[in-house]
């Protein structure tokens, strides 16, 4: 009795975090309720489902405005895209729009109280809803793109207002894209993020061996649903941290001394987030980012590259971490600080050009 007890509490268990978390779409249809996590209480985060390239002969380069952007400005994932995007100045080819801080239950994503015009979408006319109403929620153009999509309506989004449906939802294909593929249109021409002096294989190493237990590793924190799971992504996340404060006491970036590559940018957004948000919310707690000398550096410094301050709204993130998971933080208060200075002087090297950002 006692060992089907425990097993009915941990079943209520799995299902309040089902109902409590982000909802998502079932064939087209929205649902207040997400899957959860595993039997173990692990953090999932579920593949995205279109992956679509660029160039392709579907869809082919254009800096005309044909891409683009649903971001949001609290979503590391969003972020990654938006600092590219601001690096390489790409802000006239690639529009972007903004979904709000909170994301609820009963909608997820929204799109502010004007929504998305039809006319941006299909400025062509093609697919358009007859009564011609703004999109309000990032689950409808969802189902724009896939009338019987089945998954969660995450940011970031590259729509084609050509074909009207989404390019791609996956954001390390994005930022390849806006790495290479739209060369053409950057106003910032000096600006190489994955150079043939360090080799896209080693850019791609750097970034993957980042991407599980940091970037998604602070999420398996805050989404575990046992002490085990918890432990398991904490361990690994701090574990790697202390390889990247040994790595940066070495060297000035991620893959050297010389260049800002693609693998920096990509582990930014989160370590920007982690002492305001991660350290408190996701229960990152053994140690603040401030508490390494060389990561916090090296998070200053790319900060303080140009282009980059500017995707940064601390104010946005805080809102919606601590707003939207009421499975965390059901109280929904915003919490004061800590006060951090961004704008400090990193003291790592300054005085040459990296990769063609002026430090």
């Amino acid at each position: 009795n006692i060992i089907a007890s425990s097993f009915f509490f941990q079943n209520i268990e799995h299902q309040l975090c089902q109902i409590r978390n982000m909802g998502r779409l079932l064939e087209g249809q929205w649902i207040p309720n997400d899957l959860g996590p595993d039997v173990q209480g692990r953090y999932v985060r579920r593949a995205t489902q279109f992956r679509s390239q660029i160039p392709s002969p579907e869809y082919p380069v254009d800096g005309n405005g044909r891409y683009c952007l649903i971001l949001s400005h609290a979503c590391g994932w969003s972020h990654r895209c938006l600092l590219i995007r601001a690096v390489k100045g790409l802000e006239d080819a690639i529009p972007v729009t903004f979904c709000d801080p909170f994301m609820g239950q009963e909608n997820g994503w929204t799109l502010g109280s004007e929504g998305i015009v039809f006319d941006v979408l299909f400025p062509n006319k093609r697919n358009k809803k007859d009564n011609n109403a703004p999109a309000k929620a990032l689950h409808e153009i969802y189902v724009m793109a896939k009338s019987d999509y089945t998954g969660r309506a995450s940011v970031p989004v590259l729509w084609d207002t050509h074909t009207g449906t989404i390019v791609s939802n996956e954001s390390s294909d994005i930022v390849q894209f806006l790495c290479k593929a739209f060369d053409e249109h950057a106003t910032k021409k000096g600006v190489d993020l994955t150079p043939t002096s360090i080799g896209e294989a080693a850019i791609a190493e750097m970034t993957k061996a980042n991407y599980d237990p940091v970037n998604n590793g602070v999420y398996k924190c805050g989404f575990a649903s046992s002490q085990e799971a918890y432990t398991e992504a904490a361990v690994a996340l701090f574990e790697r941290l202390d390889d990247l404060e040994n790595m940066l006491s070495k060297q000035r970036y991620l893959l050297g001394s010389s260049q800002v590559t693609l693998s920096d940018l990509c582990l930014f957004p989160t370590l920007y987030r982690f002492d305001q948000v991660y350290y408190t919310h996701f229960k990152c707690s053994k140690k603040h980012i401030y508490e390494y000398p060389n990561l916090w550096g090296w998070t200053r410094e790319i900060y303080q590259l140009p282009g980059v301050k500017e995707t940064c709204d601390m104010d946005k993130i805080k809102e919606h971490y601590y707003t939207s998971h009421e499975s965390i933080h059901p109280r929904k208060y915003i919490p004061l600080g800590p006060d951090i200075d961004f704008d400090e002087p990193h003291g790592r090297a300054r005085g040459y050009n990296v990769a063609g950002i002026d430090s």
